[in-house]
């Protein structure tokens, strides 16, 4: 009986601390937001790397907000994440870097994309025991074809 309260009083520990880990990451990802925001707004222009920055902090508080309601956390949406802050360092820095560095850089973003397809083509494919979004997605494939 005692293991168990012990373990239960845990498990509610560690369910605090993670939701508070999230609440601390939405608020400085929104403070990270307004703040690029006032920077576009006292330049009075917005460039294209303003734009990926600002969709990589929505990426943030999408993932933020799909580990919060499901307790999962999607491989798909790091990677996410990884090709638009490759895409926008290469924007950001394409006039110094030489043709290889350029090269590794859209490299890795097709790897990153390629990593993106196959987990989704997996999931789709081979479900996970449990998972309904995957055999639905798997019902409706099969009825297009």
């Amino acid at each position: 009986m005692k293991t168990t309260t012990i373990k239960k009083f845990n498990q509610r520990l560690l369910s605090l601390v993670e939701h508070i880990g999230l609440l601390v990451i939405a608020i400085a990802t929104v403070f990270a937001m307004a703040n690029e925001t006032m920077i576009m707004v006292r330049a009075s222009q917005v460039t294209l790397s303003d734009l990926l920055l600002l969709f990589l902090y929505l990426e943030v508080l999408a993932m933020v907000g799909l580990y919060y309601n499901s307790g999962k956390l999607p491989v798909r949406f790091p990677l996410y994440i990884g090709m638009v802050a490759l895409a926008r360092y290469l924007i950001l820095d394409m006039k110094d870097m030489d043709d290889w560095r350029m090269l590794a850089i859209t490299g890795s973003i097709l790897m990153l994309t390629l990593a993106v397809f196959l987990i989704r083509f997996g999931h789709v494919r081979y479900p996970y025991p449990g998972d309904e979004s995957s055999a639905q997605v798997r019902q409706v494939n099969q009825v297009r074809d």
